[in-house]
């Protein structure tokens, strides 16, 4: 007898539904979870109720042994039940992003200085000048415009000593940017200036849209440090803990993929198979994170060292990400911030004795 026949037998003798996962197991509202278990769907093909907390979520597809629900707005990190043929199933518990933000216009990750204030772009269409560039939510979630005078601010970067970098995509300009929201020019002629990372020797790495990444010495000498297909942008970068750095561009592909490159420059190809990846991050343990599609479900798809690819996260329009203080991370759309208690240990971006995580 197998997993599923000895459930439906369960099923069978106490009339009652039952979850055994809920996958996957945080999502955004919006984002759709898939409830694998028995007995899920009630008799005569009604459609089941699913309750996140005290919120109704919509069915999307049902069936006695699994279903697909949509998180509704409200619903917040706690139990989820499946109610069918007049009988509630045991509880199963899922984490729901929390919106802190909105009316923005990320393109890339938010990112955090030392004392956790996250720093967000309302980037605009190329070429279009918005009232404020970037914005500053501090820890209890106030959001204050930043940075006035920017055009198309694209990626936003620290480095160890907490110096804000940001790219423009409009003039291909690096701005340095001082805690008073004074800027000054860092690197010129850098393309279309997107994805920003700092390596441990704190030498800044450029993305261009061209596939193009150059490399900013701690002397400001620019080199071009490498090179994808030129179909292909380097507009999101990120270090793993081991060094090599990581590269997405989202295309019109459903097989897109991830790019890795090693301190010599030599590109190749770390894992393929994703709908537009856009923003990465690690976790200690070397797990990449990237807001992209995986096999068309949309949401943060988490993939190991040895190349093995789930979605981790749930939730529409994502388009970058950042691990904060408290294992939790900063999840951005193209118009909202979120926060999400993750439970999982973010890499830091910064030295560990110096980064608050």
């Amino acid at each position: 007898m197998g997993i599923s026949d000895r459930l439906v037998g369960k099923k069978n003798v106490n009339g009652k539904p039952r979850i055994d996962t809920v996958e996957p197991s945080a999502a955004l509202p919006g984002g759709e979870v898939r409830i694998i278990g028995s007995g899920l769907r009630p008799h005569e093909l009604r459609r089941p109720r699913v309750q996140f907390g005290d919120v109704e979520g919509a069915v999307v597809i049902s069936s006695d042994q699994f279903l697909v629900a949509r998180v509704p707005e409200g619903a917040h990190s706690g139990p989820v039940t499946v109610d069918a043929n007049g009988h509630a199933s045991n509880a199963h518990d899922i984490r729901v992003a929390v919106t802190i933000a909105e009316n923005l216009h990320p393109v890339t990750n938010p990112a955090l200085d030392l004392e956790g204030n996250i720093y967000v772009t309302f980037s605009g269409s190329r070429g279009q000048k918005v009232p404020v560039a970037i914005y500053k939510i501090d820890t209890n979630y106030n959001v204050k415009p930043f940075l006035a005078e920017m055009m198309n601010a694209t990626a936003i970067v620290f480095d160890r000593e907490g110096q804000m970098y940001v790219s423009s995509r409009y003039d291909g300009t690096v701005y340095r940017v001082a805690p008073n929201g004074t800027m000054s020019a860092y690197a010129e002629s850098m393309g279309v200036a997107t994805g920003l990372a700092f390596d441990r020797e704190q030498n800044l790495y450029v993305g261009d849209r061209s596939g193009t990444i150059f490399k900013i010495s701690r002397d400001r000498q620019i080199f071009v440090f490498a090179t994808l297909e030129p179909s292909v942008s380097a507009f999101h970068l990120a270090f793993s803990p081991n060094g090599n750095l990581y590269v997405t561009g989202p295309t019109t592909s459903s097989f897109d993929a991830i790019h890795e490159v090693d301190p010599h420059g030599s590109v190749s190809t770390f894992f393929r198979g994703l709908g537009r990846p856009q923003g990465l991050a690690f976790d200690i343990e070397g797990n990449l994170y990237v807001a992209a599609s995986l096999r068309g479900k949309r949401g943060v798809v988490r993939v190991t060292p040895e190349k093995h690819a789930s979605l981790v996260v749930a939730g529409q329009n994502l388009v970058g990400l950042a691990f904060a203080p408290g294992r939790a991370a900063v999840l951005a759309t193209t118009n909202a911030i979120h926060h999400l208690s993750w439970d999982i240990q973010g890499h830091p971006l910064l030295p560990v004795e110096e980064a608050a995580y």
